[in-house]
């Protein structure tokens, strides 16, 4: 289907506005219903783009104008059709705009519906597909409706496979293995066991190619565990419908992602009262009065960058099941999703999740339940510290860190910054770090194995095979060149800290170590 032919559709009473021959004979790939005040990442190349204006305001903001138009134009739309029943005609500047960047416009009067146009060019398109298909005719005109209509995964695949009764068992998967939708009948297919089907490439699967699939941890895969169950041109038609469905939803969520942003902005932030929070939960399709929240943090490191939302959102997605969520990024660009209840629990998604890409690193972090929305912030906290563990432990290696872990100082320690623990360190034990201080090492030993032995002179002088009175010695000097007391218990604190933030003491081994000959 052409722009013109769109146009010229009597049943549609469309009304062109501005547009030169040649973008007319433009061919419509698909449409978009938007109202973002920037569509460009949601607009592919030769859609007609349908929008109500709502982001338009009588304010004579033609920056705002100027910008949608802009993202038009840099997405390659074919055609904006715009709505008259919000502001009862197109604005002036919105024609203004469309000529100075070539987007032909045309007006869809208040009484047509946004759906009759993308009903209109879907079915066209799907009329005009070759006569050899596998499908048959009544499901392949079935499938264009759910096409145009918007219709879940759920829907598509039941239409798809009706007419081969119940012989055939298809499932929509995720990459993680997470089923997203099934054929009536189909047994349940754990994650894990779905998950390594995809990886061994048993039965058949086609990957749903979607633009809207923003991550490798969110692309959808057709699969049948029986090949033969139906033929291969089949299969790669009802993926085609497939992809259609999951890029409608993700352009869908693009205003839930706006909302949870807004959530993570007033969580972060300071001084945030419960009825904003209350509020900004709403908006993000959650409830405001649930008893507790669980709060996840994550990060993708560098390798990574910009994935981090869309593998905390699968993993989510595999914990929650259909329960509401909001996922979205803080002003700092870590990820962060709030799931409603207390017993929401990510283990076993996280490792399906992070095998996804290998070579990156997905950490994440969990803090205790939140009770109530005025719970949230420090719950967000929890988890960002808890994320800084996981990254502070195993830098090149996926981990899942939770606050209920950090069980000892050596644990605690990891959530915070390395350029933190390495200052603190430095200030502390000050000279014992200087290669230039006679006798440095030794005495940093003597420091290490004497306070693993609890400040034993005895047990301290045996591990080290050293005469007591030389370990007394050495502990004088240390206190010498520290200024602290190790008699005083605050002080070998200070100092057991600052070994374990330069990383003389190794967490998984605590204990003393072999001795260095004796120095005096």
């Amino acid at each position: 289907m052409h722009v013109e032919h769109l146009l010229r559709d009597e049943t549609l009473g469309l009304r062109l506005l501005w547009a030169e021959d040649t973008l007319l004979e433009r061919e419509i790939s698909g449409v978009t219903v938007t109202d973002l005040e920037d569509p460009a990442r949601f607009v592919r190349s030769g859609e007609a783009v349908l929008s109500g204006l709502v982001w338009w305001t009588p304010d004579r903001d033609q920056g705002r104008t100027e910008r949608f138009v802009a993202g038009l134009r840099s997405a390659d739309a074919a055609v904006l059709l715009a709505g008259e029943e919000t502001h009862g005609s197109v604005p002036d500047d919105l024609v203004a705009a469309c000529l100075r960047h070539r987007i032909p416009l045309a007006a869809v009067p208040a009484h047509v519906m946004f759906r009759a146009v993308t009903d209109k060019v879907y079915l066209q398109q799907w009329g005009e597909l070759s006569r050899h298909h596998a499908l048959p005719e009544n499901a392949r005109t079935r499938l264009s409706r759910l096409a145009a209509q918007g219709s879940g995964p759920g829907e598509v695949v039941t239409a798809a496979f009706a007419h081969l009764g119940r012989t055939a068992v298809a499932y929509v998967l995720t990459a993680t293995g997470r089923t997203v939708a099934a054929t009536p009948g189909a047994p349940a297919l754990p994650a894990a066991e779905a998950a390594a089907l995809l990886a061994s490439g048993a039965g058949a699967t086609v990957p749903v190619d979607a633009d809207a699939a923003p991550t490798p941890y969110e692309r959808w895969h057709l699969h049948l565990p029986d090949p033969g169950a139906a033929p291969p041109r089949m299969l790669q038609e009802v993926a085609a419908v497939l992809s259609r469905c999951q890029e409608g939803q993700g352009r869908r969520r693009a205003a839930a992602h706006q909302a949870a942003d807004e959530l993570g902005a007033l969580l972060a932030g300071n001084g945030a009262d419960a009825p904003a929070v209350e509020t900004a939960l709403r908006n993000c399709g959650l409830p405001a009065a649930e008893e507790h929240y669980r709060v996840i943090a994550a990060d993708a490191g560098a390798r990574g960058e910009g994935l981090a939302k869309g593998a905390l959102a699968e993993a989510v997605a595999h914990a929650a099941g259909a329960e509401p969520t909001a996922v979205g990024w803080l002003p700092d660009g870590t990820a962060f999703a709030v799931v409603p209840g207390a017993a929401v629990s990510l283990s076993e998604a996280w490792p399906l999740v992070a095998a996804c890409e290998p070579a990156v690193p997905l950490h994440g972090g969990t803090g205790a339940p939140a009770a109530g929305p005025q719970g949230l912030a420090g719950a967000l906290a929890e988890a960002r510290y808890a994320l800084a563990s996981a990254r502070g432990t195993a830098p090149d290696v996926s981990s899942l860190a939770d606050t209920a872990t950090l069980t000892s100082l050596e644990r605690l320690l990891t959530g915070i910054p390395a350029e933190v623990r390495s200052v603190y360190s430095r200030t502390v034990l000050g000279p014992l770090l200087d290669t230039r201080t006679a006798g440095a090492a030794p005495l940093l030993h003597t420091l290490r194995t004497f306070l693993a032995c609890d400040g034993s002179w005895a047990r301290t002088a045996e591990a080290l095979h050293l005469h007591v009175n030389t370990v007394h010695y050495r502990i004088r000097r240390t206190e010498h060149f520290t200024g602290r007391d190790l008699s005083r218990l605050a002080d070998r604190l200070d100092l057991w800290t600052a070994l374990l933030c330069h990383g003389a003491v190794h967490p998984a081994d605590p204990g003393p170590q072999p001795s260095v000959p004796p120095a005096g």
